[in-house]
């Protein structure tokens, strides 16, 4: 049975080196309009999205995520755009409310032709006084819980193959 829906979950994969180019406006919206119709505890729409595109923002939340992980270089592989996820932390699903946001968003990215990968660290970025700073700055409550981002753009090689499912990933009873 082929399904386009199917089908696009099958194929996304992370994507690790990105064109310069962003993606175009009405694509991200879409995108992002994708993350806000993702599931959430009791239809909260609790999780906040943050689409970090100016450069000044972006290299600000690549030297966060260097500095909270103790690495160098680009953590977000040139991707032109940085898609922060943040939990509500007075919500008891608040994490997989934004786990779940995050996955719709590669999805749809992958649906429209556009490439991404998952980057963690925002937790621990997001606890660091920069990073309380940053929040400040685009005008979000410090207490917001960083959840993950998502590296986005146009693909600057292949994607990679799938490797097997492994052995007794699903079980039923």
């Amino acid at each position: 049975m082929e399904n386009p829906v199917i089908n696009t979950l099958l194929t996304r994969r992370s994507i690790r080196k990105y064109r310069p180019n962003p993606v175009e406006p009405e694509l991200l919206d879409l995108i992002l309009k994708a993350g806000t119709y993702a599931p959430t505890g009791r239809g909260s729409q609790s999780p906040t999205i943050v689409a970090v595109a100016n450069p000044e923002d972006r290299q600000a939340v690549q030297e966060l995520n260097c500095a909270a992980r103790g690495g160098s270089g680009d953590p977000y592989y040139g991707a032109p755009t940085i898609l922060l996820v943040f939990a509500d932390p007075c919500r008891h699903t608040g994490v997989e409310d934004a786990v779940c946001v995050l996955s719709a968003m590669m999805v749809a990215a992958h649906a429209l032709g556009a490439a991404s990968c998952w980057i963690h660290g925002e937790h621990e970025m997001f606890q660091l006084p920069e990073g309380k700073a940053l929040l400040r700055k685009w005008g979000l409550p410090e207490d917001l819980r960083g959840v993950g981002s998502l590296a986005v753009g146009y693909a600057a090689c292949p994607p990679p193959q799938a490797p097997p499912r492994r052995e007794g990933y699903v079980v039923k009873v």
